[in-house]
């Protein structure tokens, strides 16, 4: 209790000290006003002179700011072992989520929003053709591509994508960081951005789809409830990535990056992937539990084929897996966090055409206007690139398509 009670007089010391006071000001108080901060908090007198000297009062306001540290440290200790909110271990989400109103106040919450009316969102889209989905997502760097170049796709196979998005890097584009950014809860307590609440709750959708981000089945169940809650009949589609250089260090228990890229093989490859598929298998089961329709978005085997093809030789005018380790310019992984090379932004948006609709690129006979370099990938690669997307997806368990006459139409169409 004693000690509650000095820190609690140190706080109030430090605040009446720094309140109007800089800290270069508050380091050379006056005589007299040293003599009526000493009448006040009399514990700050450290040799019980009666008298408060300027170190005494330095002295006090350090050991004010390292208790207040060490208090604040287990909690953020705890946060950070976990990597979220403890919130998210309550059974209920705080009563103030946005995502426990009603549509309206919803749509009214975001027009409110930290920048004022959004103009240029769209929040809803007319029902579009049979078989054509209306997709909400979220999302980080790694799904960008997909996101950027599978618009591209759809208007050469016919249609229009509709598409309402809310990324961000990182984690800001997780699963869970979203859903607590739109529901203005924990991290964002008080400032609600509910883009996708408010789609989601005041028009039709057919699809969701997720980039992964240091996973729990909560992160995306709760997506899950509240979608079905307004449109029952939604698919939900997760990617799986692929083998940045830190999920090969931590897979191959390595301190850093391998020194050559001789390390990759075939083999390993191989262990990558069957890691990766364990994963998400688990985690696909348990979000079954809610609904049957999630679906594995298969980056990680496109990925991991093109790498392994590219090993054996078989990627024309590709020259090397990763930049950062093998130093060429045309490799499939541009950065040491992992991000696709511009050539290769194709491949996953060809991922997520031939899993959402079931189609192999390879059908497409329009040209696609991709925004890279016209010259390359050319045409060869191009058409492996849609061969290894469809391999991916076919073969894939999670994937929800298949095609046993290899028509290059998933069986569930015909």
């Amino acid at each position: 209790m004693n000690n509650h009670r000095s820190i609690l007089l140190l706080a109030i010391l430090a605040l009446a000290i720094t309140a109007p006071f800089s800290n270069a000001q508050a380091q050379q108080l006056s005589e007299s006003r040293l003599a009526k901060m000493l009448k006040r908090f009399p514990k700050a007198d450290a040799n019980g002179d009666g008298k408060l000297t300027q170190e005494e009062f330095k002295a006090a306001r350090q050991q004010f700011e390292q208790s207040k540290q060490g208090n604040a440290r287990p909690a953020a200790a705890a946060q950070t072992r976990a990597g979220f909110d403890p919130g998210w271990e309550k059974e209920k989400f705080p009563p103030h989520a946005v995502s426990l109103k009603t549509p309206e106040e919803i749509m009214a919450i975001y027009k409110r929003g930290p920048a004022g009316p959004p103009v240029s969102d769209a929040l809803s889209f007319p029902k579009p053709a049979a078989g054509i989905m209306r997709i909400v997502g979220t999302g980080h760097s790694f799904m960008v591509p997909g996101y950027k170049t599978l618009p591209l796709i759809s208007r050469a196979a016919g249609f229009e994508q509709p598409l309402c998005l809310h990324v961000g890097g990182g984690v800001k584009g997780s699963a869970r960081y979203k859903w607590e950014q739109e529901n203005g809860i924990f991290e964002f307590d008080g400032k609600p951005l509910p883009k996708l609440l408010a789609a989601i709750s005041n028009s039709e959708w057919e699809a969701m789809i997720w980039g992964p981000y240091t996973d729990r089945p909560k992160f995306y169940s709760c997506w899950i409830d509240f979608c079905t809650k307004y449109n029952p009949d939604m698919k939900f589609f997760l990617s799986d990535a692929w083998p940045a250089p830190g999920q090969v260090q931590k897979v191959f228990n390595l301190k850093a990056n391998p020194e050559s890229e001789a390390f990759f093989t075939e083999a390993v490859y191989d262990q990558l992937s069957a890691n990766a598929n364990t994963s998400f298998a688990g985690l696909v089961k348990t979000l079954r539990e809610s609904t049957d329709e999630v679906y594995i978005l298969p980056t990680h085997a496109a990925m991991t084929e093109a790498a392994k093809r590219f090993i054996r030789g078989e990627l024309p005018g590709v020259e090397g897996l990763y930049k950062v380790i093998g130093g060429k310019e045309r490799s499939i992984w541009r950065d040491k966090i992992g991000h696709l090379a511009p050539d290769f932004e194709r491949l996953e948006g060809y991922v997520f055409y031939a899993t959402l609709y079931g189609k192999s690129p390879e059908l497409i006979s329009a040209p696609i206007k991709f925004k890279d370099n016209p010259s390359f990938p050319g045409a060869d690669l191009d058409k492996i690139f849609r061969e290894i997307a469809w391999k991916a997806v076919v073969e894939h368990p999670l994937s929800g398509v298949t095609d046993k006459n290899k028509n290059g139409i998933g069986d569930h169409l015909e």
